[in-house]
């Protein structure tokens, strides 16, 4: 019998070393999934505000014709920055800490496959978001390329393109590290009972995307590399004066370009799979096709590299097949949609905050969509390509697409994360605010692009003003809706305050991290949950 107590006792010593540590300690040297989780998405969400301050820089120089506050030259700048800080630093780094957070409790598995290396992926970040943001101070000011840093003008900056060139390399590293934890994790770690095909959809959408990752961050690092050794060792791969050629940069960037606009895009269909279902209180329609339209996404985003460069001079062979191919990469992406539709048709439907954001996507998603199609016919693009069609485009499927996502994931699962309820007025309040400035932000620019009216300018003439000044009063009040958002959404949950939240505070979510309770415990799962066969729901 003292043999029993005493092993119990010792289970209970081992139980209490599993308490969280305290302090700095805790988040320095932190291993847990759930901590690395809200590292990853406080960094993103600095990053998105450090973003969002050169974007307001842009926007107020072009609020009226004439150069107001900044020289052509910082204008540059400024937008180069803009791009690489809001993909590099905002949404990649989100959705891995959403992954982080989400993907252990959703599978059942005790943390991360390698935790340490978790820890290392999400630091290393740290050191490069600092190296790109002080190449403002270095000589000659921050890279001026754009964010695609095409030669041969990235072979004429000054040494912030290095710097820049080794903060892409660091951040690569960090999400091929990322990619690779996902993987393993999803595949060798999940509950008894849970085959892939009763998988959720956001560990779906995400293992197809660290997929991704680890196939084009390194072309990525290649193309980078090229440069760096143009630059300071001699070589000519886009230098013309040494043979070089300039297009062969912009093939090797959109073959890595191209796949990682479905990276930012993916793990915001997989919350959306999730938000859906279960504010329309029903099962998602077509879990298959969307696990298969989520693939063939994946497969096609290879092929369709070269629409960014229909007037780079490609045959028309080339024309048409790139021009083909993007058509038919919106099928699966339409399939996504219909499902989504098909699962709230006849749903016994509510709009609290996490719906909200999700249809708001659906709807804005689909204009983006829509005019990317418009961008996928070759003679259209000639005329409209670099214009403000395309910065009006592609802000519709990003901003609206995975912010609305990330923000819309925030409100279902914080929760889980904080064990209080966001303020559903609050919540309301952020969206709607959002919503139309967003519109009244990017809908102009869409009739800017068709007058003719060039990105990446500093200045403009008098045709193209009031349609500027509209957007920018909408770009300032989109930015203070997310200053809005972190003071009086996050921070209260943060600190606690506001109603106790259940353990299942949505009575329709499935899922298992909704079987464990608000807020999540330091630690979970740390024997797997046996499932049902038939559904996902812990039965021992």
């Amino acid at each position: 019998m003292s043999a029993v107590l005493d092993h119990h006792d010792h289970d209970h010593a081992h139980h209490d070393d599993h308490h969280a540590p305290t302090g700095w300690r805790r988040w320095v040297f932190a291993t847990n999934h759930k901590d690395i989780g809200t590292l990853y998405l406080l960094f993103s969400f600095t990053m998105l505000m450090v973003g969002g301050i050169l974007a307001l820089i842009i926007r107020a120089e072009l609020f009226q014709p004439g150069l107001q506050l900044v020289n052509p030259e910082l204008f540059n700048q400024l937008t180069t920055m803009h791009g690489l800080i809001m993909v590099f630093g905002a949404i990649m780094p989100a959705f891995v800490g959403f992954a982080n957070w989400m993907i252990p409790l959703q599978i059942g598995a005790s943390d991360m496959a390698f935790a340490r290396m978790n820890n290392f992926s999400f630091w290393l970040m740290i050191p490069a978001a600092l190296m790109i943001v002080s190449s403002f101070f270095m000589p000659g000011g921050a890279p001026a390329a754009g964010w695609t840093l095409y030669a041969p003008l990235t072979l004429q900056m000054g040494p912030s393109m290095d710097a820049g060139i080794f903060a892409l390399h660091i951040l690569g590293a960090s999400s091929i590290m990322g990619s690779i934890n996902i993987i393993v994790t999803i595949l060798n770690m999940r509950a008894p009972g849970m085959t892939l095909m009763k998988m959720p959809m956001f560990a779906w959408t995400w293992l197809i995307t660290a997929y991704l990752l680890i196939a084009v961050m390194p072309v990525l690092a290649g193309a980078i590399t090229m440069t760096l050794t143009d630059r300071h060792f001699g070589t000519s791969f886009f230098n013309p004066a040494g043979g070089g050629d300039p297009v062969m940069y912009q093939h090797i960037f959109w073959f890595f370009g191209h796949p990682e606009v479905y990276i930012m895009i993916l793990p915001a269909f997989g919350i959306i799979s999730h938000v859906v279902p279960t504010f329309a209180r029903k099962k998602l329609f077509g879990y298959a096709s969307m696990v298969y339209a989520t693939s063939s996404i994946a497969i096609l985003s290879f092929i369709v590299w070269a629409h960014h460069m229909f007037t780079s001079g490609m045959p028309v062979t080339g024309q048409l097949f790139f021009m083909y191919a993007t058509m038919l990469i919106a099928v699966p992406t339409a399939v996504k949609i219909f499902n989504w539709i098909a699962t709230m048709w006849q749903g016994s439907m509510t709009f609290e905050t996490p719906m909200l954001f999700a249809v708001g996507f659906i709807f804005v998603f689909t204009m983006g969509g829509f005019t990317g199609l418009i961008l996928a016919m070759a003679p259209i693009d000639i005329q409209i390509h670099d214009t403000y069609y395309v910065v009006a485009h592609f802000h519709y499927v990003l901003v609206a697409g995975s912010l609305y996502a990330m923000f819309a994931g925030y409100y279902y699962w914080s929760p889980k994360w904080t064990g209080v309820m966001y303020n559903e007025t609050r919540g309301k309040i952020h969206f709607w605010w959002s919503l139309i400035a967003f519109n009244v932000t990017f809908f102009p620019m869409h009739f800017l692009g068709l007058a003719g009216m060039p990105r990446r300018y500093a200045d403009y003439p008098m045709q193209f003003a009031d349609f500027n000044a509209v957007a920018t009063v909408g770009g300032f009040a989109f930015g203070f809706a997310q200053v809005y958002f972190f003071l009086f959404v996050v921070l209260p949950t943060m600190r606690g305050q506001g109603a106790k939240a259940p353990q299942s505070p949505w009575e329709s979510a499935e899922g298992l991290e909704w079987e464990v309770p608000s807020p999540a415990p330091f630690h979970t799962f740390e024997t797997p949950p046996k499932l049902n066969a038939a559904a996902n729901k812990v039965i021992g």
